[in-house]
């Protein structure tokens, strides 16, 4: 019982999108990375927004979760194999 009710508890702040696209290891891995950093965005702002982090602050953490994003990208070899128009996070 106990069990269940903490899986219905990080269901609810953690939620999880389905993944609909090429199943490979790497792909699976990443879109969780996306997933968690856009989950921990979310909770920045809020604090940011609520006052509970300055403005500076929240920028640098945000910053820090993107460079971490890019990094997983770039250990997992995601988008080496883009087709030209492709969006990608070498831009940003």
């Amino acid at each position: 019982m106990e069990q269940s009710n903490q899986e219905d508890k990080d269901g609810f702040f953690y939620p999880r999108g389905r993944y609909y696209g090429q199943v490979k290891p790497a792909n699976l891995l990443f879109n969780a990375n996306l997933q968690e950093f856009a989950q921990k965005v979310a909770i920045i702002t809020s604090l940011e927004t609520s006052g509970k982090l300055s403005p500076e602050e929240a920028y640098n953490q945000i910053k820090v979760l993107w460079k971490q994003l890019k990094r997983s990208k770039k250990e997992l070899g995601i988008g080496n194999d883009q087709p030209n128009g492709s969006e990608s996070l070498d831009g940003i």
